[in-house]
């Protein structure tokens, strides 16, 4: 019960520390800071300078049930709501995936591009599929002011939260929500198409670590029977909505580089780029049109 937490900020954030670690939860210091400091409205330094701090009833019920959700296995950042990407706070909803720092590879991959041709043109267009929270396109937008996004998904809460996303980072003027699957209701040409599309072939689904196989939308996850069916929608068709000299950017499974530049190659692209994330396994692949 929400009365037996101390309510001590101190002696709250031990107790909740010790019963993460006694569940087997990974980081239990680090979960039990985000949970307290979160429902609390307290931070870090006040934990430090004042560990007498009484923590209010209220929010004691709150903590206790945001406990019990982690215990029982919920990810730490579907019950705060939000997760940090790109230096962004970005709300999450149960039909958006939860951003990780691997898809970050994916934004500094293209980010020199979008930069320059900003710089060169006063303009980039950029065309982010299966957006869902507005990562990528966001994390852009934010580092490239003349930039536009255009964000796809098939999901309309997916896209509700992409968009409230966009107005909370004053990013809404310049970001697009459509509905549509992958290039069926888009429009116009781009100078980057981006895409952390689904890539886990279905037979591996129920082997994902259970906060991935539980909570994220398994949508975002099915990438077909081999796990590369998007790749192949992508690659037949971005060259209708791609500006000449432009670029195309995947997220890929760690293992999948040469089935997909074989997708890419077979439809006309050339790989121009491929980036690790920091556990350096092959996770950004860029490609442009072959030149006649």
């Amino acid at each position: 019960m929400a009365d037996q937490l101390p309510a001590a900020l101190g002696l709250l954030l031990r107790a909740a520390r010790e019963r993460l670690a006694a569940a087997g939860i990974a980081d239990p210091a680090l979960d039990s800071r985000l949970i307290v400091e979160h429902f609390s409205g307290t931070t870090r330094t006040q934990a430090i300078a004042e560990p007498g701090q009484k923590v209010g009833s209220t929010a004691l019920s709150a903590i206790e049930a945001a406990l019990r959700r982690r215990v029982a296995g919920e990810p730490v950042h579907r019950i705060l709501g939000y997760r940090e990407f790109y230096g962004l706070r970005l709300a999450l909803s149960p039909e958006t995936l939860e951003p990780r720092s691997d898809t970050e590879t994916l934004v500094d991959a293209v980010l020199p591009f979008a930069r320059a041709t900003a710089e060169r043109l006063g303009e980039c267009r950029i065309l982010d599929l299966g957006t869902g929270t507005g990562a990528i396109a966001l994390a852009l937008l934010s580092a490239v002011p003349a930039a536009t996004a255009t964000g796809v998904d098939v999901s309309p809460e997916a896209l509700a939260t992409a968009a409230g996303n966009a107005r909370d980072l004053g990013l809404g003027e310049r970001f697009k929500a459509l509905h549509s699957n992958w290039f069926e209701k888009v429009s116009g040409h781009y100078h980057v198409i981006a895409s952390n599309p689904p890539y886990i072939p279905r037979r591996d689904i129920g082997n994902l670590q259970d906060e991935v196989r539980d909570f994220d939308p398994h949508r975002a996850l099915d990438g077909g029977v081999d796990g590369l069916d998007p790749y192949r929608v992508i690659a037949a068709e971005a060259a209708g909505f791609l500006e000449t000299q432009g670029k195309v950017a995947v997220e890929i499974g760690h293992t999948q580089k040469i089935e997909v530049t074989g997708v890419f190659a077979a439809a006309g692209y050339v790989l121009t780029g491929t980036h690790r994330d920091l556990g350096k396994n092959d996770r950004v692949l860029v490609f442009e049109r072959r030149k006649p």
